[in-house]
């Protein structure tokens, strides 16, 4: 698989627009839409960016195969959402404490926001480990 195809899967799977990826790694909508496209390459700051937003490795991102190979990248893998996954009781208490008074005001939302994004990184890794998996 090809860098465009590995992109255009890992954000269209995490559910972010090209717009809003654009936003998170500070480039052009049109910038990513080429990548996807394949008629550009990123620049090396961006690709990391992208191995970073993703949590992917930058080899995963650059090199023509279509998945991880190795047992150790799926160990990586899992040690990686296991990681993700102490926020959950972080998480838990936020959310307990936003919902207390039954309304969501400006502060919270932004609470919200943070809570989401690390959501959708539990999500993004998850997906790693069944594709690791072939599940």
């Amino acid at each position: 698989m090809k860098f465009a195809e590995k992109l255009l899967n890992l954000r269209t799977k995490g559910g972010y627009s090209q717009e809003l990826l654009a936003e998170k790694i500070n480039v052009s909508r049109q910038a990513v839409s080429k990548w996807e496209q394949g008629t550009t390459l990123p620049e090396t700051d961006k690709i990391i960016a992208l191995s970073d937003f993703f949590h992917v490795s930058i080899d995963y991102l650059l090199r023509d195969q279509g998945e991880l190979n190795s047992d150790l990248d799926l160990a990586q893998i899992v040690i990686k959402f296991l990681a993700s996954a102490q926020d959950m009781n972080e998480i838990c208490d936020e959310l307990v404490e936003i919902m207390k008074d039954g309304i969501i005001d400006d502060e919270e939302k932004i609470k919200m926001k943070s809570i989401i994004e690390t959501l959708d990184t539990l999500s993004l890794t998850i997906e790693e480990i069944k594709q690791k998996m072939k599940l």
